[in-house]
């Protein structure tokens, strides 16, 4: 099982916990982790990507480990620790702001 730590907003939407657990078929990554979220908790779905497009949300970012990954190829195979559930995947709100 692969842990996902989500940020409050989506936990609050979800109705779960601080950390959820899913199912994945082959390889670990990115776009396999949103998957298999997307499938357990509909009400999910277009908040971490876009509903069509399937890229990831600008204000949103992916970690494991304290190393952002937001960036990296959907397809890109996620640690060891995390296809092992050792280490979780962190999905995090970005915060923008700036000076006025």
């Amino acid at each position: 099982m692969i842990r996902v730590v989500l940020p409050p907003h989506l936990r609050a939407l979800a109705g779960v916990g601080r950390e959820i657990q899913v199912s994945v078929d082959g390889t670990v990554t990115q776009r396999s982790v949103v998957d298999a979220i997307e499938a357990a908790h509909p009400m999910l779905r277009g908040t971490i990507r876009d509903h069509q497009t399937k890229a990831r949300r600008p204000m949103v970012r992916f970690f494991v480990s304290e190393q952002d990954l937001s960036h990296e190829p959907l397809d890109a195979a996620l640690p060891d620790e995390v296809a092992r559930g050792r280490e979780p995947f962190w999905i995090l709100g970005a915060i923008a702001g700036g000076r006025r």
